[in-house]
């Protein structure tokens, strides 16, 4: 069963990573989406239409998510056959990519080149740290809404709203307000990490990923209270 932890506070939690390092990875780092990777395809074909010079980061970051999104269900799957439960393994590892990110960030200043390659390898721990963030929420937190993509959790919310307010069967106006109070905190998260990410970038350029590590470093010690909450359950 999951526990009230699981399903409200650390997906908000995680929710203000994605949407911190999105915010900071799109302004420090010449547009690189980090956690909706799929924005980097549209800015790849205008960058390809207007003829302009192609960001290296925005050509790899489609192929080293998929990548990082295999070697994290193999990693689970690993750590399932030996009988070891999989959410705090992989914060951590998403914990220690974002401290690389930050780490090759930090050691070029405030601001780097974009195009520089420790640019383009900083922004691939960014990306591989966010698909390591979306793996777990499925494999680990099942049942919890995605924590780096809203659009799909706005659509959901809206459509719960309008069940809880037209809909006819009781039962399903319960899933709909069940769906709701899950889908809330993680829409709030990053749209709070936005927000914080983007203040922090225009007052200390990429310094300010010590914001979704210090949420990391949180999520971990989140993370290993679910995991003894629900052993005692």
């Amino acid at each position: 069963m999951a526990t009230a932890l699981n399903a409200r506070l650390l997906p908000a939690v995680l929710s203000a990573i994605a949407g911190s390092v999105d915010a900071i990875g799109f302004l420090g780092l010449g547009g690189l989406f980090t956690a909706h990777v799929t924005g980097n395809l549209v800015v790849l074909v205008a960058y390809l239409a207007t003829g302009s010079r192609v960001p290296a980061a925005n050509i790899l970051s489609v192929p080293v998510f998929v990548a990082a999104l295999g070697l994290t269900r193999l990693l689970a799957g690993v750590l399932a056959r030996i009988g070891f439960a999989s959410l705090r393994p992989l914060l951590l590892l998403q914990l220690l990519l974002l401290a690389g990110f930050l780490a090759l960030c930090a050691s070029d200043g405030v601001s780097v080149d974009p195009h520089a390659t420790r640019a383009v390898l900083a922004g691939m721990f960014g990306v591989s740290a966010m698909a390591v963030q979306n793996a777990l929420v499925q494999i680990s937190l099942r049942g919890v809404p995605s924590t780096a993509v809203m659009t799909t959790n706005i659509t959901r919310f809206m459509m719960d709203i309008g069940e809880m307010m037209f809909g006819r069967k009781l039962s399903n106006v319960a899933k709909a307000r069940d769906r709701a109070m899950l889908t809330w905190p993680a829409m709030v998260g990053f749209a709070i990490g936005c927000g914080l990410g983007a203040a922090c970038e225009a007052a200390i350029g990429l310094m300010s990923l010590a914001l979704p590590v210090g949420l990391a470093v949180l999520a971990v010690a989140m993370g290993m209270n679910a995991n003894t909450e629900k052993t005692q359950d």
